[in-house]
């Protein structure tokens, strides 16, 4: 018996199969020269991947009770040097909103407020944190660090992830 996730992700790639997608601004024709997920990641300018995350990843498309614990899930996975990567530029951005270190993490109950000596768990609450409150900067830290992404799983996440493969699909039916 299929769950409502695999219907769901079922749906959103017949959608994408049958060219049932939404379109991009057209500054972002150039997404057409990469290959996939990685080439974009790794030779996209961080404004492109800027303009695309925005898009895709924000608490009005995607719940945060659905995408924190994917969140989890990816921090747990990524390098640990590319984690605290990923804690000092939330501690960065979140300082600018005149959050200090030390206020999130007695707000956050972080074990640490020293990014190299973060937890993966740490890290998760910083970026739900982020997600859910400051979806500007979770976006901008996506478009720094987009390694992350590769890591999220739920169709929900996928399915926001469908404008960038649907463009990609749309670019080679040409």
């Amino acid at each position: 018996m299929a769950t409502s996730s695999e219907d769901y992700k079922r749906q959103i790639m017949g959608d994408l199969a049958g060219g049932n997608v939404e379109t991009l601004d057209d500054n972002s024709t150039a997404l057409n020269n990469y290959q996939n997920f990685d080439d974009f990641t790794q030779r996209s300018s961080k404004d492109e991947r800027r303009q695309l995350f925005s898009k895709s990843f924000h608490p009005d498309r995607i719940a945060s009770s659905q995408m924190e614990p994917e969140l989890a899930k990816a921090i747990a996975q990524i390098k640990p040097n590319e984690r605290d990567d990923v804690a000092k530029e939330f501690l960065k951005g979140l300082g600018k909103r005149g959050l200090t270190d030390h206020a999130l993490q007695q707000q956050l109950g972080l074990s640490n407020n020293h990014p190299n000596r973060m937890t993966a768990d740490d890290v998760s609450k910083l970026a739900s944190f982020a997600y859910h409150s400051h979806p500007d900067i979770f976006q901008e830290v996506l478009a720094d660090q987009p390694g992350i992404i590769k890591f999220l799983s739920n169709p929900v996440v996928a399915a926001a992830l469908g404008l960038v493969a649907a463009k990609w699909l749309s670019g080679r039916n040409k």
